[in-house]
Formats: structure tokens, sequence, C-alpha cells
């Protein structure tokens, strides 16, 4: 679905006459399944409308309404498809610190928070009460990679974006993508070490092989680097024994290790003790559930954090909010296909 967002949401209301097979399953949930994406679409306009003052109140009610919505269209059993509550909390007192510092903790799993119901949906991982730094769910988005809620460190991990599409159609023993967005300090280290630790980060990543330049026993990777510094790799993973290499096995095996964005595949990092990465949507959901209880319960602060003239995070914040309005529409669209098994686009 390459649409605007206009286009998007047009998209999205043409599903409402005919919802989803398990959206039709008990008038409650084809109700709901109509009504919901009708208030996220509202909500979504409305943001478009207004500054950031206000902006993350909208817009993550918004997306929580087209969750209720997605759920609907779940093929889940009794009463799983009902959200109640939230699912997803802060530590108060972090509201205090830095921005990037926010603690940020979750229901357990089971539990029927919407946060919790989605991401169990979606199979994203909760992560109940080891808090996680709002900075780090802030980097799991690709759109965040150039503004970061500090100053960045080598601490710091974003997205890599997997060239999918530059697999060979010749079978293979190896799956071998291009896989772009590694740091300055990554690509530029001269030797593998630094690639290695970076790689750590990302679940499901590991076993990979990488063109090398220089001596055996420096090993230095085969980066094609930018010239803002960041860089690309050809890296290479083995298909599992007994597998012929063929196309649809490697892109399986790709499919496997990334997550979508849109129409493109990311590597994405794992948070606190999380052993796999969230899905884009709850990552999205979890960064606005923040901002807009911060902007809701601490207004004052909030336009702090907003005052392009004395906070160092205000033009970031602006241009995530624009974001969200904008590519939003996209992931409710693309996520309500995938949990409906193709149902939507398959028409």
């Amino acid at each position: 679905m390459n649409l605007s967002g206009d286009e998007l949401w047009r998209w999205l209301r043409g599903t409402r006459w005919k919802p989803p097979k398990a959206a039709t399953a008990t008038q409650e949930r084809a109700e709901t399944y109509v009504f919901a994406l009708e208030q996220a679409e509202q909500m979504f306009r409305a943001a478009a409308t207004v500054g950031p003052a206000t902006q993350p109140l909208l817009i993550f009610y918004g997306l929580s309404q087209a969750g209720r919505a997605i759920m609907a269209a779940a093929p889940v059993a009794g009463d799983q498809w009902q959200l109640v509550g939230h699912g997803i909390s802060q530590e108060p007192q972090t509201f205090a610190g830095p921005l990037a510092d926010i603690a940020v903790t979750t229901s357990k799993a089971g539990v029927r928070g919407s946060f919790v119901r989605l991401s169990a949906a979606l199979d994203s991982p909760v992560w109940c009460d080891a808090a996680v730094r709002l900075s780090d769910l802030w980097d799991c988005l690709p759109e965040n990679r150039f503004s970061p809620l500090e100053t960045a460190t080598q601490v710091r991990r974003t997205p890599l974006y997997v060239e999918e599409r530059g697999l060979s159609r010749q079978p293979h023993k190896l799956a071998s993508v291009m896989v772009w967005d590694f740091p300055p300090w990554v690509a530029s280290a001269g030797n593998g070490e630094a690639l290695k630790t970076y790689m750590a980060s990302f679940p499901g990543a590991d076993g990979f092989e990488y063109p090398w330049r220089g001596q055996w026993d420096a090993q230095e990777p085969d980066f094609t680097i930018d010239l803002d510094g960041w860089g690309g790799l050809t890296m290479h993973w083995h298909v599992p024994h007994g597998s012929d290499g063929t196309l649809g096995e490697r892109r399986t095996l790709v499919l496997a290790m990334t997550r979508p964005h849109g129409r493109a595949r990311y590597l994405v990092p794992a948070v606190g003790s999380n052993t796999i990465s969230l899905h884009p949507l709850m990552t999205w959901w979890a960064v606005l559930h923040t901002l807009s209880m911060l902007a809701r319960y601490e207004p004052a602060r909030w336009s702090k954090h907003i005052d392009v003239d004395s906070s160092q995070q205000a033009v970031p914040l602006e241009s995530l909010l624009e974001k969200a309005i904008e590519t939003l529409p996209s992931f409710i669209a693309y996520t309500l296909d995938e949990i409906s098994g193709g149902e939507l686009t398959s028409r």
C-alpha cells in the first residue's frame, strides 16, 4: 500500500462495510471495529490541526482506538480481543528528570491491558517491572536515527535497514543482503569487534558473516561509508541445515530476523532484558503513551520540553509528532492486514 495519509484513511474507511472475518464473529466486535476506526481517524485529523502542546494526547488516543479495531479483527478466542486499561505506565518520579530517562514499565503477560494484549497478538514482548528508558524505546524507531533524545554515545542502538530485495534468485546456502545505517563509530572502527559489539543487541541476527579487507588477523569489515559517516555492509547468514537455499527459504530467514516498517524491513534492537524486538506499532505505542502522559499530567514540564528556545528535545519532539500523524495510518493499515492474515489486501 503505497498511499498517502488521506488515501490510507479512505482505504481504512473502505474496510468498514465488510470488516475482516474475525471482526464479524459477534455484533459487539463488528461495532467496535467500525466505530473505533472512525474515532481513530477523527483524532488523527484533529491532531494535524493543533501544535505539540496537545498533539501527543490526540495521536496516542487515536492509536489506542485503532488498537481496539485491530484486536476486534484478531483471530483470538473469547474476550481476548477486548482491551481494558493501558497495560503500560511510567514511574512518576522520573518525569521530573531528563526526558530520555523517563522509566517505562508494562503489566505482565496475560493481563487485559491494551499494551499487553495487543503485544501478544503481534508477537511483541512486554517487560513487566524491569523499567526501560524512554530514550531506548525512542531509538527503536528508524525515524529518530538523526534525532536522539540525549547526546549520542556508543551505547545507542538504532534499527538497521535490510535490503531484502537484494537477495539473489539463484539457490545459495547463504542469505546475503546489504544492511544499512551502522553508526559512524562502527563503520569506521577498522576492526570487526565494534561490529560484533553492536550486533549483540539485535536478537536473532547472530551467526552472521561479512566481507572483510586487510590482514587475516584484523578482518576489517568492508563497509560502504556515506558522506555523513553512517555505513552499510553486505552481511551473510547460513540457511538452516538441510535447506536447499532457495529464494523462498532465504527470504524466510531474513523475515524471521527483521520487523516490517511500512514496505521496508529492519533489524531492530531489543530493549531491556527482552530477547526479541518490539513490533514497530508497539514501539510507537510505548513512546506516544509516555509523551501523552507527560503532556496530560505534567503540562508545565511538557511545555518546557517543547520550548524551541530552551529545549534540545523540542525540534525532535515536533518532528516525531509530525511523522506520527503522517506514517501511523500506514502502520495501522499494515497491522490490520497482518493480523487478519492478508484478508483485506486480497479482496
